[in-house]
């Protein structure tokens, strides 16, 4: 079955010639002498039309967010008949929706084979707020306690169309579950079960946008966006399209563990940004929590960072998660700013987020504040990364399917069944 949100609107406009040559064809008199250059006249008219057909289909679906096609106004009974059954537009099933102390919001998602995924929205911090306390204030608004419950109706969110926010960004899914088995994430420990389709990647955002004006896109929640890089590509293409989600290419970032040759494939393919989960300043230590390190080691990596095309005033992202002991000394420092020396980048600390089971643990406040420093005193780009929606496992690398377990182990079985909260159809 083709979805709709499976197809770029190249695509969806081969997919409409057939039936847009056809309905041409109805309208001819029957004693119309089908010439070759009548023939050739139809097909460009048709195809024509199907172009036009398709801008269409994207505005109502992507932009004004329709999802019946009887809704389609401005689209013949006819097209609309056969649109139903050869392009049925995909939903997302709402498991459950959770909102954290400081206003993130995780969303559970049913799949058509009943597998789950996750994603997330990520509010920026407050317009107009300065400090901790007014932000905390405004989150607890009328003495509403959000911290890891569950939401049962909408008006129980906090109002994401609000506009203090000054961004809202969206961590989306790649597959269920991931390959890659990096130490530090509670997704690598689940193992891949299987890729998102182009139509299951493109509705998260799609769903996420009618609920907030999402502002931003990155490929950060389950999976490895390069594991599944033809899907990813094709649905970037749907997200920057500007009759489609119509999303800067700026705005849309997709992350990867390290998957060389298609990191070179994806800069090919789609102009988005890139970012690189680093977590080593050498391969040692690398490999170590990164297993993909053993195949594709630093230097290899870092030239295809070189390589990747960037367009002016655009960096590459480096992630750092920061584990204590491990990779979080002034020494691994010196070598992180001698291993990026050259590459237009900034440094992203990501201190790790603790789960049941986890085997590393978060180094103390004041060790990030002299990493970050001996960063930023060599001219190196560094920020901390905030940990957005810890008490509800939203944070980085606390993302993973409901039905997941750790690989041949009982350590994070700790899931219990769910009920549907919206159906969709």
């Amino acid at each position: 079955m083709v979805f709709l949100q499976s197809l770029t609107k190249a695509d969806l406009s081969e997919q409409l010639f057939p039936i847009s040559l056809q309905l041409l064809e109805r309208k001819l008199r029957r004693d119309t002498e089908r010439t070759p250059e009548l023939q050739a006249s139809l097909e460009t008219k048709a195809r024509s039309q199907a172009k036009y057909r398709a801008k269409q289909i994207f505005h109502w679906v992507y932009q004004r967010y329709v999802t019946d096609w009887d809704q389609m106004s401005d689209l013949s009974k006819e097209l609309r008949e056969w649109a139903k059954v050869n392009l049925p537009i995909f939903r997302l099933s709402e498991r459950i929706a959770r909102q954290a102390s400081d206003g993130t919001y995780k969303f559970l998602w049913e799949l058509s084979d009943k597998k789950t995924i996750e994603s997330v929205i990520i509010p920026a911090a407050l317009q107009e707020k300065e400090s901790e306390e007014e932000v905390r204030d405004a989150l607890m608004e009328n003495n509403k306690r959000f911290s890891g419950r569950e939401i049962a109706e909408k008006k129980d969110f906090l109002d994401l169309n609000s506009d203090h926010w000054a961004r809202l960004t969206a961590c989306i899914s790649s597959q269920v579950g991931c390959a890659m088995g990096c130490k530090f994430c509670l997704t690598g420990i689940q193992g891949l079960d299987r890729h998102l389709g182009i139509h299951e990647i493109v509705t998260q955002v799609h769903e996420l946008r009618m609920r907030a004006p999402i502002t931003n896109i990155v490929f950060m929640g389950m999976g490895e966006p390069l594991h599944n890089l033809d899907h990813v590509s094709k649905a970037c293409q749907i997200l920057l399209d500007e009759d489609g989600l119509n999303f800067s290419k700026r705005k849309v970032t997709v992350s990867t563990s390290g998957i060389v040759p298609a990191i070179d494939e994806l800069g090919r393919r789609v102009d988005v940004s890139l970012a690189i989960s680093l977590n080593g300043s050498n391969d040692e230590q690398r490999s170590l929590v990164m297993p993909v390190n053993k195949r594709w080691p630093i230097a290899e990596l870092l030239d295809a960072c070189r390589r990747y095309p960037l367009g002016s005033h655009r960096r590459i992202t480096f992630e750092y998660v920061m584990l204590a002991g491990i990779n979080d000394s002034l020494e691994d420092a010196g070598r992180l700013v001698k291993l990026i020396r050259g590459i237009p980048s900034k440094v992203n600390l990501i201190p790790f987020n603790e789960h049941s089971g986890a085997e590393f643990k978060r180094p103390s406040d004041d060790t990030i504040r002299k990493f970050q420093k001996f960063l930023m005193e060599r001219k190196v780009v560094a920020t901390v990364r905030i940990s957005r929606g810890r008490d509800i496992l939203a944070a980085c690398g606390q993302l993973r399917s409901i039905f997941g377990t750790a690989r041949g182990t009982e350590k994070h079985k700790d899931w219990k069944e769910l009920p549907v909260v919206q159906e969709l159809i």
